[in-house]
């Protein structure tokens, strides 16, 4: 279970780096489309375990509720090789009463260049039911604690979205 520090700040975009391992590519040495996945959820799963102790499987066990996976959108760049070092970066940039979206920007080691960029977009469920449920109020306060602000996911694109990280890259801004 998760315990939220009131007077704690929170980092609200976290990262980690990861290798691309060889039998996670195609034969032209790029980092399988479906793959990518496979390193974004690795790594903010870690991230939030690790950052924010959040223990995903302990709070679903106590509270019964969980979030779905609604909706993805992915952009694929620029090809992640074989052996490459990249970094993940991962955060919520967008929550209402029952829906979470949760970025994941793969870059080159040096934070320069954009390989992948994914918005998944998950929805809150009551699990013995399977419905759809409201966010709890300790929910809210803990995504607030961890939202990017800034961002006006409602009405802006997965491309206008990765024009401005490249431009966050460039200026050195993206990752504090």
């Amino acid at each position: 279970m998760f315990q939220l520090d009131p007077n704690k700040q929170y980092p609200k975009k976290l990262y980690s780096k990861a290798v691309i391992r060889f039998q996670d590519c195609d034969p032209l040495k790029h980092l399988n489309n479906a793959k990518y996945f496979d390193y974004f959820f690795n790594a903010r799963e870690d991230q939030v375990a690790t950052i924010y102790e959040f223990d995903y499987n302990d709070y679903f066990e106590h509270n019964q509720t969980s979030w779905v996976v609604y909706n993805h959108q992915i952009a694929y760049v620029s090809s992640a090789k074989v052996s490459e070092r990249v970094k993940i970066i991962s955060s919520v940039i967008y929550y209402n009463d029952d829906t979470l979206v949760t970025e994941f920007v793969m870059t080159d080691q040096h934070c320069k260049t954009v390989r992948a960029v994914l918005w998944t977009t998950s929805k809150y469920i009551h699990v013995p039911s399977g419905k759809k449920t409201n966010h709890q109020p300790e929910v809210n306060k803990y995504l607030k604690k961890i939202c990017v602000e800034g961002i006006d996911f409602e009405h802006i694109t997965l491309n206008l979205r990765i024009k401005t990280i490249k431009k966050e890259l460039l200026e050195g801004v993206f990752i504090p």
